[in-house]
């Protein structure tokens, strides 16, 4: 059974009310205020697709939101200078670290940088009188951070294709559509077995990073816990046999192991925090959400890295 226009709306108005009251600073923002973006939200991961999505779960949807990240957007695009200033100096080091990624060089990293901000505070005008920013396609599903990664990768690529002479809109429908499209792994579902676009690009954005620091941490263990690591992970061999080629027993091997995983993550996470600029918060929810457990933590990227590692190292035939 389809809710109606106003059982909907009643919906938002209780969500946006949730939302606020999880947050640390609403920043003196209303429900009035939140409801549009709560509003568009569901509609395009939810109802869209499944009108009669129950109750249960567009609540659970909406107490999903980012309800700090998404104060803070909403807020900046009310005109609230504080609330820009706020999001400028949290993440800044997320901007350009991510734009040191994305460019050839640090004079691009710069200018990648600088375009960022320009281009979420808006460079032109909408109808109402209010700048037609990017800040309006955050929908608060995923970590403000993540998307503002996926941001920049999107500007570095359209900034590559105006350069190369193509033609590129700067329509916002057409800004949705190349978040939405700008990558070939559409597989990942979020709520209701919707994509969510947002989460797609930062996951796989954040996941690259994670591995690079992982490879960067690899290289700073000790000759035997690399052996250890090689002889386990990228040879296959089993505790027992890696253990006799260490000379150790299985379960000092064990330990081992067990000790080489949480240096490992206190290295990568070190590397994310320290290097890339990512917030303690936003490290612990990337193991969580990417190497799910890390006590077969680190294991998959461990695995892939095996890969990568055999593929450097083929001999061409």
């Amino acid at each position: 059974m389809n809710l109606t226009s106003a059982q909907n709306e009643k919906l938002f108005a209780e969500g946006a009310g949730r939302l606020r009251s999880r947050a640390s600073d609403d920043h003196s923002l209303t429900d009035e205020t939140l409801i549009p973006r709560i509003r568009v939200a569901v509609q395009k991961y939810l109802l869209r697709d499944n009108p009669q999505i129950p109750v249960a779960e567009i609540k659970d949807f909406i107490d999903k939101l980012q309800a700090d990240d998404l104060c803070l957007i909403v807020a900046c695009e009310q005109g609230n200078q504080d609330a820009w200033s706020e999001l400028v100096a949290r993440f800044s080091a997320t901007v350009r670290s991510a734009a040191r990624s994305a460019s050839a060089n640090e004079e691009g990293a710069d200018d990648l940088a600088q375009s960022i901000w320009a281009e979420l505070y808006g460079l032109r005008i909408r109808d109402d009188g209010k700048p037609a920013g990017k800040l309006a396609y955050y929908s608060g599903r995923g970590s403000l951070a993540g998307w503002l990664r996926a941001v920049v990768a999107q500007l570095a690529v359209d900034q590559h294709r105006k350069q190369s002479r193509l033609v590129q809109t700067e329509e916002d429908a057409d800004f949705d559509r190349l978040i939405q499209h700008g990558e070939d792994d559409n597989n990942w579902t979020g709520h209701g077995g919707v994509p969510n676009p947002e989460v797609q690009i930062s996951d796989k954005l954040a996941g690259a990073e994670m591995q690079k620091a992982l490879s960067a941490s690899i290289k700073k263990l000790s000759a035997e816990d690399r052996l250890l690591v090689k002889l386990y992970y990228f040879d296959g061999l089993r505790l027992r046999e890696a253990g006799a080629v260490l000379g150790v027993h299985e379960a000092t091997a064990s330990r081992r192991l067990t000790r080489i995983h949480a240096d490992l993550r206190q290295q990568v996470e070190k590397i994310l925090i320290e290097e890339k600029g990512w917030s303690k918060s936003e490290t612990a929810r990337a193991f969580a959400d990417i190497a799910l457990h890390f006590e077969a933590d680190i294991e998959p990227l461990l695995a892939t890295e095996s890969v990568l590692m055999k593929k450097e190292n083929e001999i061409p035939g």
